[in-house]
């Protein structure tokens, strides 16, 4: 007979006095994939001579970007009609619902902003953010894990979770997978930055972020069960259908940075 791992954490750490609100995992996670990007974005700045002031002015823009995004994200992808019904309940964030393919979109505008703001190239700030971003994707869907929300299909694989909280039935730790390719790919990603930044193109580790990540993303939500009704009658769901237009923005920057380079080496070959 198989024994599965029972997922019974109590997704609460404590009630912080005075106020009766819970202190939850899954804020701490959230909170700390923050503070390390903050931390490994100073790092890259020194390393490249960059100003390490723009490093807190950088960490403004991708918060508010990320929160706004993630909640309008899930506001527009997933239940416009409820919530335009309710307008109240648009920022009601303590209820849940946060979109990650709403918090990519809102730190593309972000990013944007602070790029014309700071004048650096914006392919440039988007691949050194898309390295910490790999890991505040795995800390977040750890999060996800500590609340037992995001799980998978049923499956009786012996790595399954039973999570009591919303049944007894084994299912995929779909969370734990995505939170172990997050991981995967920020240390991809980073070694590639400090091994090898001087020979890449801009763009570069953006476009291989977007490929591998949405890609796998793609692939993962298979193994998890639907977030909303209407997704049930869908042949691909609203994340499987959000993934494939940035896959697609990853091999066209892929294709233009290849272009741009061929045609400077033929430059320089006809000059010769």
């Amino acid at each position: 007979m198989l024994t599965y791992i029972v997922w019974d954490m109590n997704p609460d750490i404590t009630t912080i006095p005075f106020l009766g609100i819970p202190l939850r995992w899954y804020g701490v996670l959230f909170a700390l994939g923050f503070m390390l990007g903050q931390f490994i974005m100073s790092f890259i700045y020194r390393r490249e001579g960059k100003p390490s002031g723009d490093v807190d002015s950088l960490t403004i823009y991708v918060i508010v970007a990320t929160l706004l995004g993630a909640r309008l994200g899930h506001v527009l992808f997933y239940d416009p009609a409820y919530y335009f019904a309710n307008p109240s309940k648009i920022f009601a964030t303590w209820e849940g619902g946060l979109a990650s393919h709403g918090a990519g979109i809102g730190l593309f505008i972000g990013l944007y902003l602070f790029a014309r703001k700071t004048k650096v190239p914006y392919l440039w700030i988007l691949d050194r953010v898309a390295i910490i971003t790999c890991l505040a994707g795995c800390l977040i869907r750890l999060g996800n894990l500590t609340n037992s929300e995001m799980v998978g299909i049923p499956t009786d694989l012996p790595w399954a979770f039973i999570f009591p909280l919303v049944d007894n039935v084994p299912r995929h730790p779909a969370q734990l997978y995505e939170a172990i390719y997050c991981f995967m790919l920020f240390v991809f990603l980073f070694w590639m930055w400090y091994k090898r930044r001087d020979q890449l193109k801009n763009g570069f580790l953006f476009a291989w972020f977007l490929i591998i990540l949405f890609s796998l993303r793609f692939i993962d939500e298979f193994f998890k069960i639907n977030q909303v009704e209407f997704e049930d009658q869908m042949i691909l769901n609203m994340g499987q259908l959000l993934s494939i237009p940035l896959v697609l923005t990853g091999i066209i920057i892929l294709i233009v940075i290849r272009t741009k380079k061929e045609k400077v080496a033929t430059l320089h070959g006809d000059a010769a």
